[in-house]
This record gives structure tokens, C-alpha cells and sequence, in this order.
């Protein structure tokens, strides 16, 4: 299966374009943003737990990557309310559910072979922000590869401060607006994904209140060793 698999085109996928496909377990759908192969796939998706819905235990042979959106998300390590952000690292295995139902945004199998950091983060914790000129910072995770954070944008200040290799936003709250005519302009709403490829880049700035985003940047991660 290939959804969004020319990472050298721009990908955008918004809330009214969302299409919930269920999963082999029962509870449990997902809206899948990109993906190359079928039930073990590099994917990136959201994924909703019905209350009640678990999946049996499982291995990630190159990782697992987190952020929930709303409810609490659970394994046999803890619960993890909105906000929490997870790496699980290749090699590692649990078993997911959720009492009381949640929302997740994640990554699969887009680690490299040799990350072994098994991360919890509180994003709610005001200790893992910092502010950087027009923007609040929680960084969650860096490698030459690859630096992912969360950022609270002032409203008009730009998203990215220049060219990269690569760039992956979900609009967590607020809009992002796209262009320097606003009347004509892009606006993304909560829930909007986007991926860039490296080049060129529209100008994209925090909504008039401001935005929250989950931000990658970096270029697209490479398949597990022997898989097309």
C-alpha cells in the first residue's frame, strides 16, 4: 500500500479530508498520512482508541514514535495523558490500549537502527519549554538525522526560519497560514498535516492567535534494511 509515498512532493492532508480505516483489532481506526506497505508498514497515521481497546503485545523492529492528542493513552509501562510524548526504540515491544479512549499521532518503523533512548516527556511540564524570540520551544528529540519539538508560534512570526532538508508540521491549535496575501492564502486548522520535501518553501506564519505545531525537521527517514 502507498499513501503519500513520493516524499519529493508536498503532502497535506486536512481534518475534513481525514478517512478513518479500521485496524485488525476492533476499536481502533486510523487515518493513515503516509505509508509505504501493508499491515507492517513505514507509516505515519492518527490512530483512535475506542474506550476499552487494546492491541496484544507487539515488537517495533525500527520504532515507534508518539505524541497523543487527547485522551490517555496506555501500555504496561504507564498512562499517558494528552500532551506526553513517546519513543519507542527499534527493538522494542508493549502492548497499547486505552481505558477511557484517545487519539495518538504516530510515526513507525523512522528510526535509525542504532537509537536506543527510550523517551517519556510531559509537554504540559512547563520545565521542558523554553522561548526562542517569537516562539515557546519543547524540544523532544535530536540526532544528526533529525530534530523534532513542539512550538507555540506568535501570532504573524514565521514557522520555519529557513530553507530545510526536510520539514513535517501537525497543527495542534491555531491556524497556519501560508503566503503573503492573506486574502488568497492557505490556512491550515488544527488537525492539518503537512509534509514538505526539501527546497523551496511557501511562507508559512502562526494564525492571528497564534499556533501550536508539532514540528520535524529533517529528511524523510529511509526504509528498514531490506524492505521496498
Amino acid at each position: 500500500m502507498l499513501v503519500n509515498a513520493d516524499f519529493s512532493r508536498r503532502a497535506v492532508v486536512a481534518p475534513d479530508q481525514y478517512q478513518w480505516v479500521a485496524s485488525p483489532e476492533s476499536g481502533v481506526e486510523r487515518v493513515m498520512l503516509d505509508r509505504i506497505g501493508a499491515e507492517k508498514a513505514r507509516a505515519t497515521s492518527i490512530v483512535r482508541y475506542a474506550p476499552g481497546s487494546r492491541f496484544p503485545r507487539h515488537a517495533h523492529p525500527a520504532g515507534e514514535e508518539i505524541l497523543v492528542l487527547s485522551g490517555v493513552f496506555s501500555d504496561e509501562d504507564g498512562d499517558y495523558p494528552e500532551g506526553w510524548y513517546l519513543r519507542n526504540p527499534p527493538g522494542s515491544a508493549h502492548a497499547p490500549a486505552s481505558s477511557g479512549g484517545a487519539t495518538i499521532f504516530v510515526k513507525l518503523r523512522q528510526m535509525a537502527p542504532d537509537e536506543r533512548k527510550r523517551v517519556r516527556i510531559d509537554t504540559g511540564a512547563p520545565s521542558f519549554w523554553h522561548q526562542e524570540d517569537e516562539r515557546a520551544v519543547c524540544p523532544l528529540f535530536s540526532s544528526d538525522a533529525e530534530q523534532v519539538s513542539l512550538q507555540r508560534v506568535d501570532a504573524g512570526a514565521a514557522i520555519l526560519a529557513g530553507p530545510v532538508e526536510g520539514a513535517e508540521l501537525l497543527v495542534l491549535a491555531g491556524e497556519i497560514i501560508a503566503g503573503a496575501n492573506l486574502e488568497g492564502a492557505e490556512r491550515y486548522a488544527a488537525g492539518a498535516w503537512i509534509r514538505l520535501p526539501a527546497g523551496a518553501y511557501p511562507e508559512y506564519r502562526a494564525g492571528a492567535q497564534g499556533t501550536s505545531v508539532y514540528l520535524r525537521i529533517g529528511p524523510p527517514a529511509a526504509l528498514p534494511d531490506g524492505e521496498q
